[in-house]
């Protein structure tokens, strides 16, 4: 089959950055499931620390929204 475009064609940076941030939020599933798991095991504390990481989590997507970088402009 003969190539219709060069193979080194270059990408636009904002496709990088999504797929950054889509596996920065993947990892934060990651550290959902074992939390979820034992959650009745670690009380009170468990409960506060995962909001806080939540919320940490929530700051830096609010943060990635007003920069723009998730619009396709």
């Amino acid at each position: 089959m003969p190539p219709t475009k060069s193979a080194r064609e270059r990408f636009s940076v904002k496709y990088y950055m999504v797929a950054v941030l889509f596996i920065l939020f993947d990892i934060e599933v990651i550290f959902l499931y074992p939390w979820a798991v034992n959650f009745r095991a670690l009380g009170m504390f468990g409960y506060i620390e995962m909001i806080l990481f939540i919320l940490i989590l929530f700051v830096g997507y609010i943060y990635i929204l007003k920069k723009g970088a998730l619009q396709w402009d």
